[in-house]
């Protein structure tokens, strides 16, 4: 019987048509909870078919200890840097993913944690539960600039609801949605410091590669508007943690909402815990039963087409597919 390894936490915690569509299948699942790490996932390759993953990490060693048994990797979502994607195109093992699944839930989460910063949402409902009547003094987000790293399909729609709130958009991106720009009045910039330095409100959607591994440290901080609040729906590695937590405590950043670490879950001693105005949410941006079933079915579906010999919905590399 064909086996599949499932780690993807959300996938199983929510109900849905996905669960029925892999249940159709008539393989055998082998369900497990992660992110896994690497030595996690080596004692679980070697006798399955196939995966449907989410933020564990695949590499080089766990690709090559799942052969020649595994067939294909399904991403559930749409970042790859936990997966050494080189490597499968090496060995020709075919890997998927699920682009355009996510990109509302996200961009909600990310005017949720903005909101809860400027109108210190999180801080008055600690003091209401506690039976203080606090009144603070927050801040409209109308007139103030965003700045928005990667104007993907996320980053879009940050700028639409941004524009919504009556907030003027600059942003970065190498490649440029130029129309899109146009038609809702964003302000290119020429390079990420130039975002850096003129943005209110900075909002991160980009990719995490070696360039922009930590491009939010002590000497980008420094070159911000004092002030300044920064928003993290991408990835926790962007950001220097001990850096954004000693802006914080300092005052020299107002507040820092983020849904990622580079570390999940955190220490108890990570910085970002116990930071003046920081808010870390669990990994949740993507995490609503409308998401889920959008990304959950897609990985299912990547997954069967790949057995059954049908194109796929979108692959991520370019190893060999049946169908080729």
């Amino acid at each position: 019987m064909t086996r599949i390894l499932l780690t993807t936490t959300s996938f199983q915690d929510t109900p849905g048509i996905h669960h029925e569509l892999l249940a159709q299948s008539d393989f055998e699942i082998v369900r497990e909870r992660g992110p896994l790490t690497e030595e996690q996932m080596l004692e679980l390759v070697g006798d399955v078919d196939g995966m449907i993953c989410g933020d564990d990490a695949i590499t080089a060693a766990v690709i090559e200890k799942a052969l020649p048994r595994l067939k294909i990797i399904s991403k559930y979502g749409i970042g790859l840097d936990k997966i050494d994607v080189d490597y499968t195109d090496k060995v020709g093992l075919p890997l998927t993913f699920c682009p355009g699944v996510n990109h509302t839930t996200v961009a909600e989460h990310t005017f949720g944690l903005l909101l809860a910063i400027f109108r210190n949402l999180v801080e008055e409902v600690n003091h209401t539960r506690s039976g203080e009547w606090v009144r603070l003094t927050g801040n409209e987000i109308m007139g103030k600039t965003i700045g928005i790293i990667g104007l993907g399909r996320i980053g879009r729609e940050v700028a639409l609801r941004a524009k919504a709130f009556g907030m003027p958009v600059i942003a970065y991106d190498i490649y440029w949605p130029e129309s899109f720009a146009e038609e809702q009045g964003i302000e290119r910039c020429d390079s990420i410091a130039e975002v850096f330095e003129a943005a209110h409100v900075l909002s991160l959607h980009t990719n995490l590669t070696e360039e922009t591994h930590s491009m939010v440290n002590e000497d980008s901080i420094a070159s911000m508007q004092d002030g300044v609040v920064l928003l993290n729906c991408a990835r926790g590695e962007l950001v220097d943690s001990e850096a954004i937590a000693n802006a914080l405590n300092s005052g020299k950043v107002r507040g820092y909402g983020t849904d990622v670490l580079e570390v999940e879950p955190p220490p108890a001693d990570h910085a970002l815990l116990s930071a003046k105005n920081c808010i870390v949410s669990p990994h949740i941006g993507s995490r609503t039963h409308e998401s889920v079933q959008r990304q959950a079915s897609m990985a299912v579906r990547n997954l069967l087409h790949f057995f059954q010999g049908n194109p796929p919905e979108a692959q991520a590399n370019k190893a060999p597919w049946p169908t080729d």
